[in-house]
């Protein structure tokens, strides 16, 4: 696994984050540092956050057609997969600060997604909607937010496992990976929305902002880029999960600076991981965790 992620990152300053969506556990971190203490602007990532709050405010559906303009209407699967801001700008402002809180909090940003990790970033979540373009800049870009690397892996592991919110735990030895149990952090009541978001995620891969992650048609992937600039420094990021057969993992690519970044070459850096792994058998191999082992003996 971490062959295949250093592989992938290749001559890009940023950082690599696998995860088992089924346990919390962390599989790798390339570039430790970054991924435990560095939280940055969300970029369109904050996306997912807003369509998963909007879907249960009950201010969007599947099928709901916004009205962007005199001659553009879209939906969430269009809007999603080419990573739309009016629509989510709308979005956010129809939610507005107090309920678009609740949830991104609920979500875990703003505080840490790991347990017991040294130097780990809580990230931050602010107290008020953003000077610079309110709700609209924060639903559609993250302006005023900072999410580090797992807090968006965990989410994803939530959305990949049906909204079970695990903390990230990252066992560094045999004896730790033979001992381990997943922690709870909270159950997310969002299993009713999942259906309803995913085919943006697919759609992203397929012909929207992150198709250079596309690596395999009978292995799908579901994912989400990222590109804006968090004062002076570019990002990159791209959130993705797999959960077609026993292909259940989460990666999560974030680009700090230096040449190329951008949520598209995140996709890709994603993407040649996946492939990796695929043609390497990783995912036929590899053992699915038992709940049975969580039962005290």
């Amino acid at each position: 696994m971490r062959r295949a992620a250093v592989e992938a990152l290749g001559p890009y300053n940023g950082t690599v984050v696998a995860v088992d969506p089924t346990t919390g556990r962390i599989l790798t971190m390339v570039n430790q540092r970054l991924a435990l203490a560095g939280s940055f602007q969300p970029c369109s990532t904050v996306k997912l956050y807003v369509a998963l709050a909007a879907l249960s405010e009950g201010i969007l559906a599947r099928d709901t057609v916004l009205r962007l303009s005199s001659r553009v209407r879209m939906d969430l699967t269009e809007a999603m997969a080419l990573s739309n801001n009016p629509f989510f700008g709308i979005l956010g402002v129809k939610l507005g600060y107090e309920r678009f809180a609740y949830y991104a909090r609920l979500f875990g940003l703003g505080e840490p997604a790991g347990l017991d990790l040294e130097g780990e970033s809580p990230g931050r979540f602010p107290d008020a909607p953003p000077k610079n373009g309110g709700m609209w800049m924060m639903a559609s870009f993250g302006e005023g937010i900072a999410q580090t690397p797992l807090q968006l892996a965990a989410f994803l592991a939530a959305l990949a496992n049906g909204g079970t919110l695990y903390y990230l735990q990252w066992p560094r030895s045999e004896r730790e990976v033979e001992d381990f149990v997943p922690r709870v952090k909270r159950q997310l009541d969002i299993a009713r929305w999942i259906p309803a978001l995913k085919p943006g995620l697919v759609g992203a891969v397929e012909y929207g902002t992150a198709r250079r992650a596309f690596y395999a048609p009978e292995a799908p992937i579901c994912g989400k880029t990222g590109t804006c600039t968090d004062g002076t420094t570019h990002l990159g990021w791209f959130g993705s999960f797999s959960d077609f057969g026993n292909s259940r993992l989460v990666v999560v690519v974030l680009m700090t600076g230096g040449w190329g970044v951008s949520g598209p070459t995140a996709a890709e850096i994603a993407g040649t991981m996946y492939r990796r792994l695929f043609e390497q058998n990783y995912f036929a191999q590899r053992r699915l965790f038992s709940p049975a082992l969580m039962i005290p003996r």
